[in-house]
Formats: C-alpha cells, sequence, structure tokens
C-alpha cells in the first residue's frame, strides 16, 4: 500500500527514502482548479507502474507534473528523483535529469524525417539508445528513417515518440495513453516492444485507459479518483478484485 517518504530529517527524501521516484503530498491546479490533491508514492528503480483511474481523475495531471511542464502548476509538495528535487527544477532540467515523458498527442516535430526527430533528440550529450538499436527495436522507423515523421501512420508515430524518449539518457519512462486510437494489432505490436523496455530496467509509469493492457505490463497499480489515491497496490491485486474494478475502472 502507499508509504510515504519520511521527511523527518530536514524533509530531504534523498537521504530518507530508498525509492527511485518519491512524490510526497504534490498538488497540481490548472487556474483555479486543483486536478491532483495532495498525492504521495514511491517508486523502485527498474518497476513499472500502471496509473489508473476514470476520465478527469488526475492521471495526465499527474505525468505532467512529474515532467514539471508548464502547466499544471505544482505549488505544494516534493518530487525527487535519484537523490535530485525535481519539484525544483525547470521541464528541461527534468528532461536532463532523465525524465522523459511521451505525451498523448506524440508532438512529433513537422519537417523532419524520422531520423532527424530522433537526432535532435540527441542533440546534447547523450547516453540513451543509439539511433540503429532504436530501428532494431522498431524496424519500421528503419524502413521509414528518410520519411517526415508527421507522415506516418498513427502507430508509427507513436513508435517514433517512444524511441524519440529513449534517444535520451532516460531514468524515467512517462507513457500517456500510449494505445490511444490504435488497430489492435498495432497495440499488440506497442506492447511487445514495451516489454523489451521492461526487460531492461526501465522505470516506467503508463498511464492507459485500456486498463487491462495496462496491468498485464505492470509491477504496481495506483488508482486515482477526483485527485486523490484510493488504491496502491500490485497491478495482480486489481486484476483479483473484481469490486475494486468495476467502482473505480468500470471493468
Amino acid at each position: 500500500m502507499n508509504v510515504k517518504p519520511d521527511f523527518s530529517k530536514g524533509h530531504n527524501v534523498a537521504e530518507t527514502a530508498p525509492a527511485f521516484l518519491s512524490v510526497w503530498e504534490m498538488q497540481s491546479y490548472y487556474g483555479e482548479s486543483y486536478i491532483v490533491q495532495s498525492i504521495s508514492f514511491n517508486l523502485h528503480e527498474g518497476e513499472i507502474l500502471a496509473l489508473l483511474g476514470r476520465n478527469g481523475a488526475g492521471k495526465t495531471t499527474t505525468l505532467r507534473s512529474i515532467a514539471r511542464m508548464d502547466d499544471p502548476q505544482v505549488n505544494h509538495g516534493e518530487i525527487w528523483l535519484d537523490h535530485k528535487p525535481l519539484h525544483e527544477m525547470r521541464s528541461f532540467e527534468a528532461a536532463a535529469a532523465g525524465i522523459s515523458l511521451v505525451p498523448e498527442d506524440r508532438r512529433i516535430i513537422p519537417g523532419l524525417t524520422v531520423e532527424e526527430n530522433l537526432q535532435l533528440a540527441q542533440i546534447a550529450p547523450s547516453h540513451g539508445w543509439s539511433i540503429e538499436r532504436l530501428y532494431d527495436l522498431f524496424p519500421r522507423l528503419g524502413e521509414r528513417r528518410k520519411q517526415e515523421g508527421v507522415t506516418l501512420s498513427g502507430g508509427e508515430q507513436q513508435m517514433l515518440s517512444i524511441a524519440r524518449a529513449l534517444a535520451r539518457d532516460i531514468k524515467v519512462l512517462l507513457l500517456d495513453e500510449p494505445y490511444e486510437g490504435l488497430a489492435p494489432v498495432i497495440v499488440d505490436e506497442i506492447e511487445k516492444t514495451l516489454r523489451v523496455i521492461k526487460e531492461q530496467g526501465i522505470t516506467t509509469i503508463i498511464v492507459e485507459q485500456n486498463a487491462l493492457r495496462a496491468l498485464a505490463l505492470a509491477d504496481r497499480a495506483i488508482i486515482l479518483d477526483t485527485g486523490g489515491i484510493v488504491f496502491d497496490g500490485t497491478a495482480e491485486q486489481v486484476l483479483e478484485d473484481a469490486e475494486l474494478r468495476a467502482e473505480y475502472l468500470a471493468i
């Protein structure tokens, strides 16, 4: 279940928490509307967390808050990654620290080829995956390396968005609705890729409306409801609890 980090020693999770990523009493809002209300959780290195809940529960807001995007605003709480205070960082600093967000809208850069999108991700000194390694993971991208990224199919754009994240020096991968709008056969392909990423030990948080798919991949699950955590446990516990799934996930 949910374990709140110990802030008894000068509010320093870096000294007291064994977790790789720690979120402590984070609150996030848009304008005057609070979307995430004082949530806390720990994530250990290599864990896959399924962040679940109905539409509007605060899942995407949580990812964007961890990635330190300009919106939503975070006005309370702390976020630590591998002893580094993410809550004190801007988005580009969080990215340099190892946070990589794959947004729902993919954000492929117009006018650039597949390969140029990947090269741009590596423009700073990078210890991420090489482009050839990414082509091994996503053979379709290798076949379309000279094609403009925005002309790819939806599934191929999702592959490019994930590949672009891996091209950076990544510590935590944040996936926002990776299966959204994709045909089942493409979802199967993306899922196989995510399993390969899991085998590499990359710490991952996945937000996905297809909860059963996300739970099949995840080690742990957190369920949000109206901006708060109502469950924090194993993915297996959610799969075995029909009442919990019906009440909060409608499955």
